[in-house]
């Protein structure tokens, strides 16, 4: 894209978790209109780089930056290493998915489940987000705004497999979203979420059986399952001025599957 014409020239974009898969897929959307990017990783330090240099190899900016989003202390670090390299922080998105699979067949039932189970998807999900904005927001305040993108799922309101501590950690990000998005509007800062469906093929979703992919493709409106670009240019609209009168949303990209 033209940089002068860059929907999303001269902000400053880290994304949680975009070394692979779906995070890195937003972390190319976002460079490709203009933002620059810091890449977050925690354990695949090659690809978090190899994302990075590929942005920098196609015109954008781009940093890889290790640290486990649970740690606050290792996000303040990461926050304060990417204010100062790419210049300030406008776009935080909460992507970080910490060990899980949607794997149908061996998912467990709930009576078969433990609490640890549970406060693992809690930690990996609502404490990132707590410790990544917590981390963020002055820097988001002293740039006059910004937009957060929190990543949820559809499962919230279509169930269809229950990943039942998955799905809770998620559930738990829709109140703590919105919460955010009434305290923070008048600092001038967005607070969206994007519902994403059955997303193929990423690390997550690659043991999802041929059943229940055909099934999912064919109770939704677009008689497709979702790639992971469809949530990085979902991101795109959300960080950019397009929907600078949008916040506290929930924003279903599933192809029609589920319409909240």
């Amino acid at each position: 894209m033209d940089n002068e014409t860059a929907l999303l020239k001269g902000r400053v974009a880290l994304v949680t978790g975009s070394s692979h898969g779906i995070g890195a897929a937003i972390a190319r959307a976002l460079s490709a209109h203009g933002a620059a990017v810091c890449v977050n990783y925690f354990q695949s330090k090659n690809e978090g780089e190899t994302v990075a240099a590929d942005l920098n190899a196609n015109g954008g900016r781009a940093i890889a930056i290790g640290a486990d989003v649970r740690d606050a202390d290792q996000v303040k670090a990461m926050v304060a290493a990417a204010t100062e390299s790419l210049g300030g922080l406008d776009i935080i998105v909460n992507n970080a998915l910490h060990d899980y699979r949607f794997d149908p067949t061996a998912n467990p039932r709930f009576e078969a489940m433990t609490w640890s189970q549970f406060q693992s998807q809690i930690d990996g999900t609502v404490a990132g987000a707590v410790h990544t904005l917590q981390a963020a927001l002055p820097t988001l305040r002293a740039r006059g705004g910004g937009s957060v993108i929190n990543i949820l799922t559809n499962l919230i309101s279509n169930p269809v497999v229950q990943y039942h501590a998955y799905t809770t950690a998620k559930s738990a990000m829709l109140g703590f979203s919105r919460n955010l998005a009434a305290e923070l509007g008048p600092d001038g800062i967005r607070v969206n979420m994007i519902a994403g469906g059955l997303i193929m093929t990423t690390r997550a979703s690659e043991p999802t059986t041929e059943d229940v992919q055909g099934l999912v493709r064919s109770i939704t409106p677009l008689r497709r399952l979702g790639a992971p670009d469809d949530i990085g240019q979902a991101v795109v609209a959300l960080a950019s001025d397009l929907t600078r009168f949008v916040t506290g949303q929930l924003i279903a990209v599933d192809g029609g599957l589920t319409m909240p």
